[in-house]
């Protein structure tokens, strides 16, 4: 792409997700400092020194050891510990199993509370439990105890299809009281909620309450990391302190975050496969600039593999990263990644 066209999509990507937010467009000397970031000739750029951020993790262990597509090593879960926080230089790291959601980890929390233990006893930096809540995981299709919603509205059963919603977003609540109860116990420092309201807002209304109660309950700090940049109206009538959760955009899910007691807030833009790099990065940074403006708690932005401004491969390409992070810490003034 020429110097002309990259522009050309910076600004078409900031005034998609200004329209549809209500949120403002990136100001003209913004563009012109993601297309320098952009531009440079270097395979892998960076900030400048002293201006480093906090770096995050979800997935944790799983991005190491041998039971994933990621890295497949020969490692257990605590050498994977060791190895973000030794070797990566991770600030944090989070401990997970590789049936990440709160539902099947329930079943196994004793152990997992052991190799918390073990991990804490050999590492420094803060270990988060990490899940995702998935309140897909409650319904009959995959196993769980109530009709799927989706059936149900393709019979024209509305009101039963939010009842179902209801009743598993009170099974996930108590899931998710349950594990962290004894991840506390245990020592960890926090819990990381991924992929949060994937299943709409539904997940999202369950998450937000079980939050509270996990602060009232616990000493665990609690990082929420979002599944999408909207969340999806699947019931289309819970509130939470008020406010309707259908249709929210990152800076209005992160005043809810911050209301229920989170510590962290981890919003998400979601990469559209049809669109460039900068047509994309400059979309994902009207989104974020306007979530560090509303939110006061700290603000980690996703940014793997398909989100915020990253290109949606397996691999991710190097220079594309290293350009999103540094744009979003120089552009969105974002906390950490």
């Amino acid at each position: 792409m020429t110097k002309e066209q990259i522009k050309a999509d910076l600004e078409a990507g900031s005034k998609d997700a200004a329209e549809k937010a209500h949120i403002p467009e990136l100001t003209g000397n913004e563009l012109d400092h993601v297309l320098e970031i952009i531009t440079e000739p270097s395979k892998i750029v960076s900030v400048e020194r002293g201006k480093e951020i906090v770096l995050t993790r979800d997935g944790g262990v799983l991005k190491y050891t041998g039971c994933t597509r990621y890295a497949g090593a020969p490692l257990s879960k605590e050498q994977a510990i060791s190895v973000g926080e030794r070797i990566v230089g991770l600030d944090t790291m989070e401990l997970g199993h590789a049936d990440y959601s709160f539902k099947p980890c329930k079943a196994i929390a004793f152990d997992e509370a052991h190799h918390m233990e073990n991990a804490q006893m050999m590492s420094i930096i803060p270990l988060f439990y990490g899940a995702m809540p998935n309140l897909g995981t409650y319904y009959q299709s995959l196993g769980g105890p109530w009709p799927a919603p989706t059936n149900l509205l393709k019979e024209g059963k509305v009101k039963e299809s939010r009842e179902t919603q209801e009743h598993a977003a009170e099974n996930l609540k108590k899931d998710i009281i349950y594990l962290a109860k004894i991840m506390d116990q245990s020592g960890s420092d926090g819990l990381n909620f991924d992929t949060t309201a994937a299943a709409g807002d539904a997940e999202f209304y369950a998450t937000l309450n079980a939050i509270e109660q996990v602060k009232k309950e616990t000493n665990l700090a609690v990082e929420v990391g979002m599944a999408g940049e909207m969340i999806l109206g699947m019931h289309c009538e819970l509130d939470y302190q008020g406010t309707r959760l259908a249709g929210l955009w990152p800076h209005q899910q992160g005043k809810m975050v911050e209301k229920a007691g989170a510590s962290i807030f981890g919003p998400v833009v979601n990469t559209k496969t049809t669109k460039s790099f900068p047509w994309n990065l400059g979309r994902a940074l009207t989104f974020i600039k306007a979530v560090t403006k509303a939110v006061q708690i700290p603000i980690h932005c996703n940014m793997g593999m398909g989100v915020c401004g990253v290109p949606m491969t397996e691999v991710t390409p190097v220079d594309a990263v290293t350009r999103a992070a540094k744009a979003m810490v120089e552009i969105a003034d974002i906390d950490g990644i």
